[in-house]
């Protein structure tokens, strides 16, 4: 149960990671480029929250 929780929240950490870097090739405002990586962080942080058990 252990093993299978810190695997996904490592798939979910390196999902992110990749999401931030696709949002960082996009051609956007620099404006709207950190509007979206700040919504990407958030949803990232309330999943982990979730693997974690805190909701």
């Amino acid at each position: 149960m252990a093993s299978s929780a810190l695997i996904s929240i490592l798939i979910t950490f390196l999902v992110i990671i990749l999401v931030l870097y696709l949002v960082q090739r996009l051609p956007l405002d620099g404006r709207m480029r950190q509007i979206v990586q700040v919504i990407v962080i958030i949803i990232g942080v309330i999943s982990l929250l979730r693997y974690l058990a805190v909701f």
